[in-house]
């Protein structure tokens, strides 16, 4: 599994825009691809889950969403998926109205590659795992947790994380680890 310090290496997946719940709107694509080069000098909030259309997921995904203009004022994009496609994410959004309209990216890694990459494949479901990831505008993990297949996570406390790692990155030139803080 990758871990804090790692950098993201070369991926593509498919991302389903913002506010989309349909392919195709006012003639433009709900689509995108998504690399590690998307979103330039933004920090990048990647959580995954296991499955689309199950009964822990929308209340996690509908809570990031809440928290979307915090993660914003933070240069921080967020980006929630699973290996299901891009068409069963929009065919979600559609069926759940908790997810209607969503109003952050989701993406679809089909092939697995980056949840590989990642080391956050379930061994014998073969899915995803909760996990959640802070990348840095350098695509550097900066903060990961993992949870089994049945245990939600609260995004307020990923917004804190990202607060603490974003303060020290601004002022962690100032301090020396296991010493006393330079202020």
């Amino acid at each position: 599994m990758k871990t804090v310090g790692d950098k993201i290496e070369p991926f593509k997946v498919i991302g389903v825009k913002p506010g989309f719940n349909l392919p195709q709107e006012n003639g433009i694509s709900a689509f995108e691809d998504i690399t590690e080069s998307s979103f330039p000098g933004k920090w990048k909030i990647l959580y995954f889950y296991p499955k689309d259309f199950t009964t822990v997921c929308p209340t996690e995904i509908t809570a990031f969403s809440r928290l979307g203009p915090e993660f914003q004022q933070r240069d921080a994009i967020v980006l929630g998926g699973s290996t299901d496609n891009e068409f069963v994410k929009l065919a979600w959004r559609r069926e759940h109205p908790d997810l209607d309209k969503l109003q952050h990216y989701q993406f679809a890694d089909t092939t697995g590659a980056l949840v590989d990459q990642l080391g956050i494949r379930h061994k014998t479901d073969g899915v995803a795992l909760r996990a959640t990831f802070i990348i840095d505008p350098d695509n550097v993990i900066q903060h990961l947790s993992v949870n089994n297949l049945y245990v939600g996570r609260n995004p307020d406390e990923i917004l804190r994380v990202l607060d603490g790692i974003q303060t020290e990155a601004l002022c962690g030139s100032n301090r020396q680890i296991g010493g006393p803080v330079l202020d």
